[in-house]
């Protein structure tokens, strides 16, 4: 079973060339995301990946990829991630870490045709997310603070069904939070 993030960042910076991921288009809030959805206390989730799409300045887009099961030499600190965003940006390898030039629609349609995965889009007019029964190989799709615009939206939901956590529009890092949660209380159940 493997739980997937995506992230669309409409202005992500898609160079190494800044001196904080605050005034890198908010790659603060991708730093976020990313500790909320692979971090645990003292441990890894190894079963997750997470995916951000940037958007932004000066050549996008560029598709980040992490995956738990083989990331290693981390901490949760902005510090170290801010070394580790600026150096992916720039060609360089970590482990566990990719980058390429895939779009948010290709990413898409290429976990869409895998089959046997659920694609959820988060948004605060969808379903209920505890009335959904998750398969085991889900993918949540999320925006930034700006949030998805409405072309990316509409096109993932061609692959799949808009899921909610409620009226109250909550940050992505927490949703992925609320998400991790949720999953892990029904796994917890069903073992």
């Amino acid at each position: 079973m493997v739980r997937e993030f995506i992230l669309f960042s409409r202005i992500g910076q898609t160079d190494s060339n800044f001196n904080s991921l605050h005034d890198a288009g908010r790659l603060d809030i991708m730093h976020e995301c990313i500790v909320s959805s692979l971090f645990l206390s003292h441990s890894l989730r190894r079963d997750v990946i997470f995916h951000a799409v940037l958007n932004g300045p000066p050549n996008p887009p560029v598709h980040i990829k992490i995956d738990g099961q083989t990331l290693y030499d981390v901490r949760t600190d902005m510090e170290t991630w801010q070394s580790i965003i600026k150096k992916t940006l720039a060609g360089k390898e970590h482990p566990g870490i990719s980058k390429d030039k895939t779009s948010f629609e290709a990413l898409l349609k290429s976990k869409a045709e895998t089959g046997n995965r659920g694609i959820y889009v988060l948004e605060e007019r969808g379903k209920d997310l505890t009335d959904i029964e998750f398969g085991e190989n889900s993918v949540f799709v999320l925006g930034d603070h700006v949030g998805m615009p409405k072309k990316a939206e509409t096109f993932a939901l061609r692959f799949g069904e808009k899921i909610s956590l409620g009226k109250t529009p909550y940050l992505a890092t927490s949703c992925i939070t609320v998400i991790n949660y949720t999953l892990d209380q029904k796994t917890r159940l069903e073992s």
